[in-house]
């Protein structure tokens, strides 16, 4: 049939894919260039696809119209694609980048050397593939296995169509499912909601009604029930009400209540929740998260009861001949705070900047060396590590890295059976631990061993559930040293002082005039904060301090969405700081547009990669063929398929919370009150003391106010302080060491 005939339902074209104009992987929207039948220029299509590729051959239905811009093109209803079958399509087809390993050079190559045969050569005598230039065995593996990959791909991307989902996460569900990923999403739907980032219940849900699960089913009700439980634990909850959760199911669902209480009643009856009386409210938990609570808290009971496992030192010739070592004078209250630390087999060091609390754990550090005590050091994230060794002296690790994360389960290697090799832990950064990162910690710990905690309690707590440095302090069952001095050094430093005058609910007493290196720089509209911003870090502050606008200068916002929001800025900084030159790729994927030498942070711990959540690095190669690009985190270089670039975004702007346990030359934050509901004290604390050498806060001085006057941090539902007190109850005398 020619282009220009109707069909039943309208004009059906038929063709080569000469060109992918646009491809949106999250909607199936295309723009396609096509060679029709019957027409001598390229035709445009425009439609909606699962997968699309240039050397294909497709069969479009739709209308003709005319769009103002573009032009003539047929706005299809309908497009049906075929593998190409003629030396032309298969040419372009893996030209076009769809195989790794294939790239135009080597399309030419393969078809000229096995014709119209090449895919079933790939698929049924791949060996055969070395007969060409350039390919070895290596080479040759990387295609057979892309060809696989691809075509498990193409399948489980026809399945979500069919089912009314976008496609743009099918590489990621066949990472995570391999060849039974079909069969297992139509077993049971809701794990995409569950195991794949960026889907959601509403969309795993729209799968499970097409697959006719009934909407008013207990099945779907405990699948709604567990979303909600498992969303209330990224807000940072360990459990939720009974009642809170019922009610946030029902909203949910849509469905009566009574078919809820029947899930929520059967899912703790089979052990999926667990129901417990903490204090006067009776909180519903997932079964591994009160397991890590009581963990926590009978491990930590039990090591403030324990004796002090370190050696017995000369208190004053230790500090005399420690501050001749280090060269650092203790004040008295430094001293002080050591001698607690020393009698104690645990303690909780606390206070904001500037208060000497690296000072005291160096000290620590080094009397305790000196006695043949083994010292480990750990923090949260990479950037707070490489910190702790800088100021220390002592190697010092992140968690995952100290516990021996396993590539692929995410499991540790470190454990009760195989504790760490130490007589002493200290944890920087600690208020940044979340639940079950500490009962992993905890269990690994030796069991004659010390444990110190250090951390700046005023700061945003965990991401992850929970809220355990606070919990530990309030609870009032382990030593706590409060570090409040600020020593003169740090007190000349405007970032501290007006730290600490925010943490105690004050204005800051100079907003930035004459020399300093804190400033407020008011604006009352979102557009010219925004604006603003640009121009500090793009221009301003690169020429006055001679810093590197993308590398020395962080942007931190209170929240994502906004005109002066994470996403928005990152648009606007990536079009200034680093636009696209002539002849370099950009790979568009998951909403962002990526470039060589921009500023990226991964969104999610990946244990293969080693590459863990609030990781910054940069991008350092684009390759179209190899469908990958290469990311620079400090000296180490990552490799991400493109399918797998939802785990990153960009850098140059990031959230307040993603940069907690991080420091940078310079922080510049935008405050408005388009803001007002995430405005906190301990918010704006947090971003103030992540700048080093320079912060500049842009915005409305009513919202600075407002974020002062908010101290009443958002309850997170947990049983650890309860837990913990219960514990300390029966457990009330000093105990030896066990092991």
């Amino acid at each position: 049939m020619s282009a220009s005939s109707r069909g039943s339902s309208g004009y059906q074209i038929t063709g080569l894919i000469e060109r992918v104009t646009f491809l949106s992987e999250e909607t199936g929207f295309c723009v396609l260039q096509v060679k029709a039948e019957g027409h001598r220029d390229l035709v445009t299509v425009v439609g909606s696809a699962p997968t699309v590729s240039a050397g294909e051959w497709l069969t479009a239905e739709g209308d003709w119209v005319v769009d103002k811009d573009h032009g003539r093109q047929l706005k299809a209803f309908q497009l049906r694609t075929m593998p190409p079958n003629t030396r032309e399509g298969m040419e372009k087809y893996l030209g076009s980048g769809m195989v790794k390993g294939i790239g135009p050079v080597y399309a030419k190559k393969l078809i000229a050397r096995f014709g119209e045969e090449l895919f079933e050569v790939i698929e049924k005598t791949p060996n055969s593939l070395e007969q060409v230039e350039g390919i070895g065995p290596k080479r040759k593996l990387k295609i057979a296995q892309a060809w696989s990959d691809q075509r498990a791909i193409r399948d489980i991307m026809l399945f979500l169509h069919a089912h009314g989902v976008g496609t743009s996460r099918a590489v990621r569900i066949h990472k995570m499912y391999g060849a039974e990923a079909i069969e297992k999403v139509r077993k049971n739907p809701y794990v995409l909601a569950e195991d794949i980032p960026g889907i959601g219940f509403k969309t795993s849900d729209e799968v499970a009604q097409k697959l006719g699960i009934p909407r008013d089913s207990v099945y779907r009700a405990c699948a709604g029930l567990r979303h909600v439980l498992l969303e209330a634990t990224q807000d940072g909850h360990c459990a939720l009400p009974g009642a809170g959760l019922l009610a946030k199911a029902v909203q949910l669902l849509e469905i009566a209540e009574p078919v809820v209480e029947q899930a929520l009643s059967q899912m703790v009856t089979k052990g999926d929740f667990v129901f417990e009386r903490i204090g006067t409210e009776d909180l519903v938990f997932l079964p591994h998260l009160a397991r890590a609570e009581r963990e926590i808290a009978q491990r930590i009971v039990q090591l403030s009861r324990s004796i002090p496992a370190f050696p017995t030192v000369d208190f004053d010739r230790a500090v005399v001949w420690c501050e001749e070592r280090t060269g650092k004078h203790l004040a008295a209250s430094q001293r002080e705070a050591l001698g607690e630390v020393l009698g104690h087999r645990l303690s909780v060091i606390t206070g904001g900047p500037g208060v000497g609390k690296t000072t005291l754990v160096r000290s620590l550090i080094t009397i305790l060396q000196a006695k043949k005590v083994r010292c480990l050091l750990c923090a949260p994230t990479g950037r707070a590590a490489k910190r702790l060794t800088e100021s220390t002296g002592a190697e010092a690790k992140t968690i995952h890295r100290l516990l021996e994360v396993q590539a692929g389960t995410g499991r540790f290697a470190r454990n009760e059976s195989n504790p760490l090799d130490c007589d002493l832990l200290i944890v920087d950064e600690s208020s940044m631990v979340d639940v079950p990162l500490m009962s992993h910690l905890l269990r690994a710990l030796p069991s004659r061993a010390g444990l110190i905690l250090v951390g700046d309690v005023d700061q945003l707590p965990s991401v992850g559930p929970g809220n355990v440095l606070s919990d530990i302090i309030d609870s009032g069952t382990v030593p706590v040293v409060r570090l409040t001095e600020v020593f003169r050094q740090a007190a000349e430093s405007h970032i501290v002082t007006t730290a600490h005058r925010i943490k105690n609910g004050e204005m800051p007493e100079t907003l930035g005039k004459g020399e300093s290196d804190f400033y407020f720089l008011g604006r009352t509209e979102p557009d010219a904060i925004r604006d603003l911003v640009i121009e500090l870090v793009a221009r301003r502050i690169p020429q006055k301090f001679g810093l590197d606008a993308i590398a020395d200068v962080q942007v931190l916002c209170p929240m994502n969405r906004g005109s002066v929001g994470v996403r928005e800025l990152n648009e606007r900084l990536q079009g200034v700081l680093n636009p696209l030159r002539a002849g370099e790729p950009e790979i568009e994927r998951f909403g962002y547009r990526f470039r060589v030498r921009d500023k990226v942070i991964q969104t999610e711990n990946d244990y293969d990669k080693e590459v863990f959540n609030g990781d910054i690095g940069q991008i350092v190669s684009i390759d179209l063929v190899e469908r990958e690009i290469m990311i620079r985190y400090d000296k180490r270089l990552v490799a991400y398929d493109f399918g797998e670039l939802d785990e990153i975004s960009p850098a140059y702007a990031i959230s307040i919370h993603k940069s907690q346990g991080s420091e940078f030359p310079v922080v510049v934050i935008p405050l408005a009150m388009q803001q007002y509901m995430l405005l906190e004290r301990n918010l704006i604390y947090t971003g103030i003391t992540r700048g080093k050498r320079l912060v500049m806060v842009v915005g409305e001085p009513k919202a600075l106010r407002i974020a002062i006057r908010k101290n009443n941090t958002r309850l997170r539902h947990s049983g650890l302080q309860d837990r913990l007190r219960r514990f300390a109850e029966t457990n009330p005398r000093l105990t030896e060491p066990s092991g």
